[in-house]
């Protein structure tokens, strides 16, 4: 076991260099200056010296080589300091800490919004013995995944915000303004939970046991319940870290069409910016949240079927066994 963890912290740090390098490089090569952009945006029509353009380049290193930058860039990252906004001058660690609790606070909302979504159509769409239910219930999840996240909060938008008065339309502030930002978020991860554990759920009513359960007289809830959610909800943890990724890239459109301040509407302003140091620390930020989450997945698996970790074991047992069985010929 600590072989393994091993081995998965190294995979960790070699992914969070790599969305670094890569996340350096893409910004490296945009064609237009971040200084350039910060100044003429800041400016009314106003001529600037190109002294004092030339002075802001060097206060933030982007007069050097590119591998001094990448280099000063990687080293002081590793400390978890990412410098300032060139757009703001706001420290960077600060600017995304102050962005961080309204994204988690959505991101968390609509994660337990699209498991209980998911699991809900998956669930019925295969317990249901009526036909047109059940086709309608597998319907379900490639529309959601289909449907375009901005045009859903528009739609919500129209609908509950300007129509019936209902929710807010922009901000947030309170539990109120969460709700359509939520809902708009959870519709395609909730439609994505519910595809692969439909799909599980079905393999699952194939296997031997269930019909081992039918037979000691079973009722087709208590299966259901019982026996087969629990195993088929293992592609679905698998699947988390895909999960995290689709709400961090959604949140950038549903806080933008909220009007929500947090790191996707952040990560939107310093896109269109080019601030190259509040990019990279979202990047990070980013792949941190993703290792995370897929070794906390890899860690709970052996409380959903503790078979996966016997089977590690046999396999790691009979591999052992034919080294020493080589080394004795």
């Amino acid at each position: 076991m600590t072989r393994y963890l091993g081995l998965r912290v190294l995979q960790a740090i070699a992914v969070l260099w790599a969305t670094f390098t890569v996340s350096f490089a893409v910004l490296f090569l945009l064609p237009s200056d971040p200084v350039s952009i910060a100044v003429d945006s800041a400016t009314t029509g106003t001529t600037v010296d190109a002294a004092a353009v030339a002075e802001l380049q060097a206060r933030y290193g982007l007069d050097q080589p590119v591998w001094v930058q990448y280099w000063n860039s990687l080293s002081h990252a590793v400390r978890g300091d990412f410098g300032y906004s060139i757009a703001t001058g706001q420290s960077v660690t600060e600017a995304i800490g102050n962005a961080v609790p309204s994204t988690l606070a959505l991101a968390s909302a609509a994660l337990v919004l699209a498991v209980l979504f998911g699991t809900t159509v998956a669930f019925f769409a295969t317990y249901t013995r009526v036909r047109w239910v059940r086709n309608l219930l597998f319907a379900l999840p490639p529309l959601g995944v289909a449907v375009p996240t901005f045009w859903v909060g528009l739609i919500l938008l129209q609908l509950f915000s300007f129509r019936l008065k209902a929710l807010p339309a922009f901000g947030d502030q309170g539990i109120a303004a969460l709700v359509l930002p939520a809902v708009t978020l959870a519709l395609p991860t909730g439609a994505v939970i519910a595809q692969v554990l439909a799909a599980s759920l079905q393999t699952t009513w194939r296997q031997p046991f269930i019909e081992a359960a039918r037979a000691k007289g079973a009722s087709r809830w208590r299966i259901q319940t019982r026996h087969a959610l629990r195993l088929s909800s293992i592609p679905a943890f698998t699947i988390a870290g895909v999960l995290v990724g689709n709400l961090l890239a959604g949140s950038v459109v549903v806080e933008t069409v909220f009007s929500r301040a947090g790191v996707g509407r952040l990560t939107q302003t310093s896109v269109m910016a080019q601030d190259i140091p509040v990019v990279q620390g979202i990047v990070v930020l980013s792949s941190v949240v993703y290792v995370v989450v897929n070794l906390a997945v890899d860690l709970l698996y052996p409380l959903i079927d503790p078979r996966i970790v016997e089977g590690r074991r046999s396999f790691d047992s009979s591999a052992t066994a034919d080294a020493e069985e080589k080394v004795h010929v």
